[in-house]
């Protein structure tokens, strides 16, 4: 079974340089807001593999999760999923004037897993969170959900600026 945690102590690995620790946890996923709509994962919890690899100055880290991010589809406003697999890297070194060495979720020897984890998920997102790949949206004109009546459509209003044209005798 995998711990529970948020904020991970590295020292308590007790790694010498050169010594690596493979962890299976459990983090809490926050819900997000995109686009004033909420998004929160299908299991407020989700196991993750957090891979520890000590440096001469500080760490390698590497976490893996798989996660099933649910709210509304960005097109037609249903209930929408996007199932997202992440995969991030940081690196921590301590030591040094580098501020790219250093992670912005290590402080001292403690990670910040939980806001790490909600940075990588979100940097993993696709474009669009749908109901279904294949979603037509709403209708422009009248808000009608186009999935229940592909055909839908209106007659298109003429354009005001082409008006003069009409005045037009051609004969």
């Amino acid at each position: 079974m995998a711990a529970r945690t948020d904020v991970f102590d590295l020292a308590s690995l007790g790694l010498s340089p050169g010594e690596a620790r493979r962890l299976d946890l459990d983090v809490e996923v926050e819900p997000l807001t995109l686009g004033e709509e909420r998004y929160s994962a299908a299991e407020p919890r989700v196991p993750v593999r957090l891979e520890v690899a000590r440096l001469a100055g500080g760490y390698s880290l590497r976490m893996r999760f798989d996660a099933v991010l649910e709210g509304p589809c960005m097109r037609c406003l249903e209930a929408g999923a996007a199932a997202v697999a992440v995969n991030a890297q940081e690196v921590h070194q301590a030591a040094g004037e580098d501020l790219e060495l250093r992670s912005p979720y290590v402080a001292g020897d403690e990670l910040d897993l939980r806001a790490w984890a909600r940075d990588a998920l979100v940097l993993d997102l696709p474009s669009q969170i749908l109901c279904r790949p294949d979603c037509l949206g709403l209708c422009a004109t009248c808000g009608a959900p186009m999935n229940e009546d592909p055909e839908h459509a209106h007659e298109a209003a003429p354009d005001p600026r082409w008006a003069k044209l009409s005045e037009l005798r051609l004969e």
